[in-house]
């Protein structure tokens, strides 16, 4: 999706070149209000379903100082219904000319519900394959800013965006997470001063009188959205990245008098194609190139093959870089999964990128995304209304929670898992090149761990909210560390998040972490600290989405002269009894079942020190109700236990 900048990151850009500022990605102001223009009639796309496009040969004839499209649109297609006619996206507001099938004119139908049905004159089987060409011109609608005609520093400049429902706005095509053409062709013809870009590997620049024709070439999957050009008086820069044993060429289309910061930042783009393509397999279009185009939307696009951006600055050359594995190679298959789009460029580039490459900044941006994503109490990265572009679009849910999503599996699963689960997700064969809904990713990252995720995208794919975390703790003069773990969750639709939770132990010295797999509201457990803490820090690394986090020590005169516990209740194959400040050397355990069979009795022998001691009472216990019976001097304790 294209990456809007605030005011304040487009000044502090300009200034600073390629700083990198924290925030970039939950600004979606823009996004949302051009979206919510490219949608009609509450559907966005009304193009039949008994046809796919598989090539498009695209004409294009502009003047950058003229806002006018004259094209002409040849679509190969594949019948997949039996039918007598088709329907395309296309905006009402240009003129069809003709239509031609086999050079003979075909009637159609143009409708203000922004579809074109075109009658193919008799009935097509499945299967079939054929060919129209639609001839077409006119002024596309303005306020879409799908195609914009405008000016910069006194020059002339068409371009397009097209995110999400664009395309049909100054083009003829099907327009929704449906279809992929396999390649398309682009002729662009214009004014031979200029320079034109678009899609794939320029093939050549003919010049007659003067008129220029520029033709690209595009061999891999693409989605209608992702098509783009522009025209204007553009500075070509050219470079080649190494990839392994593939030389990529990089080509930036750059104003004039901004073309210094594109090639002096050039390294940026060649550092993040070197971490992504080393982290997630090969540059998915390695066959043709990498570019960027300036332009004048305040923010970035991931047009394929040629990202459109509005000015040189790390964080949205290296998100909209990101969306060239995800979100073009593999797209959202519905809008109600289009964090697997906008989260996965999210967190590539304000995490994983500053984590290896800037760790001045790493910290800022994960602080900020974590800052955004708990501004509200609420809210699921699922899209509930994909009828709603503020909701497709929310900054805060499908970017930055999105993001924080993908941190917490990597948290929860490990490097090794997490990285093969999103490798094997990106070269799956039904899902490479095409589209992918969050089940596709599910399933992938469960085959490379050997696990069920189901529990955690039920929590925070579909759940809403984020816990809240209280550990009350206590040591005993062994440094044993016995902890009680309590949530509250700040919305209904999740009673109890289930985590792994990092506590930090520390004093003025000394620091252990500790993860405590947290499957059940106050869950008690002890671990061996090893020297004696003063403070307990909860998730300190922010690795999971919570607030209001709260450590509390209990205080010494907590600590009772022959204070006796058992945890965790319920057990399974041991438990462990603490005995802080024994009054007797010795502690009898006797094990009883719940009709009052004692099946165990054991007497250990204690320091002055307290004591935690580890009880196994029998090879197998069945699972049920026992009652523990334990006496330490005057003590006397009868305990109720559960194996589980």
């Amino acid at each position: 999706m294209k990456l809007v900048l605030t005011v304040f990151f487009v000044v502090i850009g300009l200034v600073t070149g390629h700083a990198q500022q924290p925030g970039t990605s939950h600004i979606a102001d823009t996004e949302k209000r051009i979206a919510a223009g490219q949608v009609s009639n509450g559907e966005a796309s009304v193009a039949s379903g008994n046809f796919t496009v598989h090539y498009y040969q695209l004409y294009w004839q502009v003047d950058p100082a003229v806002n006018y499209i004259k094209g002409k649109v040849t679509a190969h297609f594949t019948i997949s219904q039996a039918t007598s006619s088709i329907i395309f996206d296309f905006s009402h507001v240009l003129t069809v000319d003709s239509v031609l099938q086999h050079n003979q004119k075909i009637s159609f139908t143009q409708n203000t519900d922004e579809s074109l049905a075109l009658h193919l004159g008799h009935m097509y089987n499945s299967g079939k394959m054929d060919s129209v060409t639609i001839y077409y011109q006119g002024i596309p609608p303005a306020d879409n800013q799908a195609f914009v005609q405008s000016y910069h520093n006194g020059a002339p400049i068409i371009w397009t965006l097209s995110e999400p429902y664009g395309a049909k706005d100054w083009w003829p095509c099907r327009n929704g997470l449906d279809d992929k053409a396999d390649s398309i062709d682009v002729y662009i013809i214009h004014p031979s001063q200029y320079k034109a870009t678009s899609n794939g590997l320029l093939q050549s620049e003919i010049t007659v009188n003067n008129t220029m024709t520029t033709f690209y070439k595009h061999r891999y999957p693409i989605a209608s959205y992702l098509v783009a050009f522009a025209v204007s008086n553009y500075s070509v820069y050219s470079t080649t990245v190494q990839l392994g044993n593939n030389s990529l060429p990089l080509v930036y289309y750059a104003y004039p008098e901004n073309l210094n910061d594109f090639v002096t930042y050039s390294y940026i783009i060649e550092n993040a194609l070197k971490l992504y393509n080393n982290v997630f397999g090969d540059y998915p279009f390695m066959k043709e190139k990498y570019g960027e185009t300036q332009f004048g939307f305040g923010g970035g696009m991931e047009h394929q093959t040629n990202s459109f951006v509005q000015e040189v600055a790390t964080n949205l050359d290296v998100h909209e870089l990101a969306h060239h594995w995800f979100g073009d190679k593999v797209t959202c298959g519905s809008w109600h999964d289009i964090w697997l789009n906008e989260g996965f460029a999210t967190y590539l580039a304000d995490i994983l990128y500053t984590e290896k490459t800037s760790s001045s900044y790493y910290k800022p941006f994960v602080q900020y995304d974590l800052n955004l994503v708990l501004a509200k109490p609420n809210g699921s990265v699922w899209v509930d209304d994909t009828t709603n572009m503020d909701r497709i679009f929310d900054a805060r849910l499908s970017y930055s929670k999105g993001a924080f999503l993908l941190r917490m599996l990597r948290w929860t699963l490990g490097d090794s898992v997490f990285f093969n689960g999103l490798r094997s997700y990106l070269d799956d064969p039904a899902l490479q090149y095409s589209f992918a809904k969050t089940s596709d990713l599910q399933k992938h990252l469960e085959a490379a761990g050997n696990t069920s995720l189901d529990y955690f995208f039920q929590q925070w794919f579909y759940g809403q909210g984020y816990p809240s975390f209280t550990v009350k703790w206590q040591q005993n003069l062994n440094n044993y560390a016995h902890i009680t773990v309590s949530q509250v969750t700040s919305d209904a639709s999740v009673s109890f998040f289930k985590v792994p939770l990092a506590v930090t132990f520390k004093n003025n010295t000394q620091t252990k972490t500790v993860v405590i797999n947290d499957t059940a509201n106050n869950l008690d457990t002890s671990l061996d600290i090893g020297f004696a803490a003063d403070t307990v820090l909860i998730d300190p690394d922010q690795q999971l989405i919570s607030k209001n986090n709260v450590s509390i020590k209990l205080s010494d005169a907590s600590v009772q002269v022959n204070d006796i516990s058992v945890y965790p209740n319920p057990f399974g194959n041991q438990f462990t009894v603490s005995v802080k400040n024994p009054q007797s050397n010795s502690l009898q355990t006797q094990l009883f079942t719940a009709d009052g069979k004692r099946i165990f009795v054991n007497t250990y022998q204690l320091s002055e020190a307290d004591a935690l001691l580890q009880v196994q009472p029998v090879l197998y216990l069945p699972p049920g109700i026992y009652l523990l019976v334990l006496d330490c001097g005057n003590r006397h304790v009868v305990i109720k236990l559960v194996k589980g």
